[in-house]
């Protein structure tokens, strides 16, 4: 079996395992970050929440991660080539199919992402001009999220991201992600700090500190934490694939990724410590959702001395996070156009753009675009995740990936790593896909919240009810997929 031609020569690689590093962590650091991984701390335990999530970073980054990093690099190029190389391993076809759902997982996030971004770039405008401060912060939402409400705002970020991505890897990717995740970290330390002088700003850190040990009893601490984790990494099987497909054979991609994991979190931490003392300081909601950064924190930008200043500072980095998501999420799309559609670069990026303005052209009004967003992250992203796992440890193999695993790293990853990875991680991945649909979501960030389902019974039922299905899964595959896919001659990949 031949190893599959790529478009990595054609678009780059990175320069440095701090460009990729960065990219990485651009892609991961996103909206959920701000709005939802704040007040869900302080709603879930606080320092009790944070330990349950910590664990789960570590686990779905060293394993999940870095198996998406290795299965981009061992096959060079996105989804739907990765895929069929997992499949094609085992003697059979049909995996490009397979890595289409993925595909569309991002190009439909990108969708309804994009118009998000706008609405940030509208208010960072609204900011600097001084009109977002002299307006009602609901009237100035409700004109922002209605029909056409930021047509110019939502093409902009369209026209930014592509003019990234023309530039490649290298001088277009790691280039803008050098300079943006850097401003990032820096711009949310000066409100962070602006902050921590506020009147009554105390209870905020309280709120998101003080351990409640007795929530650790509540499955939905768990289940909440679980989700926060494996999607604040964007483990989505895509973008993190593609990202690991430009990466040199050198790089240690378990460090990598557990950097990259390390980063997101203090990104997560950042924005902790900047937006819930300040909410706390002025006598407002912490949970509001995406209302907390439309509504809420432009009221309190309003009575802070300088705060429209505080209001710059705050929507340009979180400007710089969404236009960083975006790239990777294009960039994804744009791989896939070149290497199956056979586009040279620019017409790829050009195609991508043109789809994603134009089909959110007409969900820009809130409820339109929160219905895409559920659909897109409850059903389509999670069950991409899931496949992917299942493609990595379980059809590809954990010898071939832990081969790849081990290139450029001093010290083999064990057998822990290997069934942690092929039974424990892909068990949670199903768990998540589960949770997500029970959950309406438990990871991505939703513009509307809906009511959580009332649990019956103990803890016992809630282990027998929701941990037995992905661990019978788990188990079925042990049995199942060899059979399926053992073809008459020996495979690679074969544990």
């Amino acid at each position: 079996m031949s190893e599959k031609t790529h478009t990595a020569g054609k678009n780059g690689k990175f320069g440095s395992r701090l460009g990729f590093i960065l990219a990485s962590v651009g892609s991961a650091v996103g909206m959920g970050n701000i709005w939802m991984f704040p007040y869900r701390v302080g709603q879930y335990g606080g320092a009790a929440f944070l330990l349950v999530y910590f664990g789960f970073i570590f686990l779905f980054g060293m394993v999940g991660l870095s198996g998406e990093f290795a299965f981009g690099r061992l096959t060079g190029t996105g989804p739907i080539g990765s895929y069929g190389y997992a499949l094609k391993s085992r003697g059979r076809r049909g995996g490009g199919v397979l890595g289409a759902i993925p595909l569309i997982g991002s190009l439909g996030i990108a969708i309804g992402y994009a118009i998000i971004v706008g609405w940030v770039l509208r208010y960072l405008f609204g900011s600097l001009s001084g009109v977002m401060m002299g307006m009602e912060a609901e009237v100035y939402f409700s004109q922002a999220t209605g029909h056409f409400g930021s047509v110019p705002w939502h093409f902009m970020v369209v026209v930014i991201t592509m003019v990234v991505l023309v530039g490649g890897v290298l001088k277009g990717i790691e280039k803008v992600n050098r300079i943006m995740m850097p401003a990032f970290f820096i711009l949310f330390v000066i409100i962070a700090v602006r902050v921590f002088f506020l009147d009554g700003a105390l209870a905020g850190y309280e709120y998101l500190l003080i351990p409640r040990w007795e929530l650790l009893l509540k499955p939905e601490t768990w289940v909440m934490a679980m989700g926060q984790a494996f999607f604040s990494l964007s483990i989505t099987g895509s973008g993190m694939i593609i990202y690991g497909s430009y990466l040199d054979k050198k790089e240690d991609i378990p460090k990598a990724a557990m950097t990259t994991a390390l980063l997101d979190t203090v990104a997560a931490l950042l924005a902790g410590f900047a937006i819930i003392p300040a909410v706390f300081a002025f006598q407002m909601d912490p949970a509001s959702g995406p209302p907390l950064m439309f509504i809420t924190l432009p009221k309190v930008f309003a009575q802070i001395p300088a705060g429209r200043w505080v209001a710059v500072l705050f929507f340009l980095s979180v400007l710089f996070a969404g236009i960083t998501s975006l790239v990777n999420m294009f960039e994804v799309c744009a791989e896939a156009v070149q290497t199956h559609l056979h586009f040279d670069r620019k017409k790829a990026v050009l195609l991508v753009g043109c789809l994603v303005f134009l089909i959110g052209l007409f969900i820009e009004y809130e409820p339109y675009m929160g219905s895409w967003m559920d659909m897109i992250t409850i059903y389509v992203v999670p069950f991409g995740a899931v496949l992917c796992a299942i493609m990595i440890y379980w059809v590809l193999g954990i010898n071939r990936i832990g081969e790849e695993l081990n290139t450029g790293r001093k010290k083999p990853v064990g057998k822990l790593f290997c069934f942690a990875a092929k039974y424990i991680y892909v068990g949670l991945a199903v768990l998540v896909f589960i949770m997500s649909i029970v959950y309406k979501g438990i990871g991505y960030e939703k513009i509307k919240e809906t009511p959580k389902p009332a649990f019956v019974g103990t803890g016992v039922s809630f282990i027998g009810t929701y941990f037995t299905a992905p661990v019978s899964f788990t188990v079925s595959l042990s049995y199942f997929v060899p059979k399926i896919l053992s073809p008459a001659s020996p495979r690679p990949g074969q544990m």
